[in-house]
C-alpha cells in the first residue's frame, strides 16, 4: 500500500535504483490506476491495458536510471503523460497494421496536442489526486464520518437522508463534509506542489 508519507520526489529517487522492487510496486501502486484509466477512456480494450502499462513501467525503468530530481527540466506529469499517450497510440497503431516505430512516434506528436486527448488526461490527473488523497482520508477519518461524506458529498443524499442512515444528527453530516472537504484540499494541494 502507498505510504501517506512518501513524497513524490522520494518514490521517484527510490525507483531509480534499479534494485529496489518496493518502490515500483508502490509507484505501480500510485500511478497504475490514472494509467488504466486513461488508457480505458482512450477505448484501450481491457486485455491490452497491461500491454500498456508494461511498456511505460519499461521506458520509466530505463530512463531512470539517470534519474536526477531537476524541476528546471520539467514536471514529471509531463513526462508520465508523454509515455503514456505515446504507449497507448502505440497500441491503438499496432492493431490497425504492421508500422515501424519511427512512423507511430511521428504519428503521436499531433496527437498528443489533441484537445481531447490533453482533457481526459487533465480529468484523470485530477482523479488520480482525488484517490490519492482518499486513502489518507480513509486512514485519518473515522467510518462515520467517511460514510457521512460520501452520502451527503459524493452520493448527493440529503443531509437528513444521511443523518437518519446514520442513526447521527444532521450537524454532524455538515461537520463530517466540511473536515474532510478541507482534508482533502489540503491533501491534494499538497501533492501537486510536491510534483511542481
Amino acid at each position: 500500500m502507498i505510504g501517506p508519507n512518501t513524497t513524490h520526489v522520494t518514490l521517484l529517487e527510490r525507483v531509480a535504483k534499479a534494485d529496489d522492487h518496493a518502490a515500483w510496486t508502490e509507484f505501480c501502486e500510485r500511478y497504475g490506476p490514472l494509467i488504466r484509466s486513461f488508457a480505458r477512456r482512450r477505448h484501450v480494450r481491457s486485455g491490452e491495458i497491461d500491454d500498456i502499462m508494461q511498456d511505460v513501467l519499461m521506458i520509466l525503468s530505463k530512463s531512470m536510471q539517470d534519474f536526477e530530481y531537476d524541476p528546471s527540466k520539467g514536471k514529471f506529469r509531463s513526462y508520465l503523460k508523454t509515455l503514456v499517450i505515446r504507449a497507448v497510440y502505440r497500441k491503438t497503431f499496432q492493431k490497425k497494421s504492421p508500422v515501424l516505430l519511427e512512423d507511430i512516434d511521428a504519428a503521436i506528436d499531433p496527437v498528443k496536442d489533441d484537445p481531447e486527448t490533453e482533457a481526459i488526461w487533465e480529468e484523470e490527473w485530477r482523479q488520480h489526486h482525488v484517490r490519492q488523497a482518499m486513502r489518507i482520508i480513509a486512514i485519518e477519518y473515522n467510518e462515520q464520518d467517511q460514510n457521512a461524506f460520501e452520502y451527503y458529498a459524493v452520493q448527493g443524499r440529503s443531509a437528513q437522508e444521511t443523518a437518519d442512515e446514520l442513526g447521527i444528527n444532521v450537524d454532524q453530516v455538515y461537520k463530517a463534509k466540511s473536515r474532510i472537504l478541507k482534508r482533502l484540499s489540503e491533501l491534494i494541494r499538497q501533492q501537486v506542489d510536491e510534483e511542481g
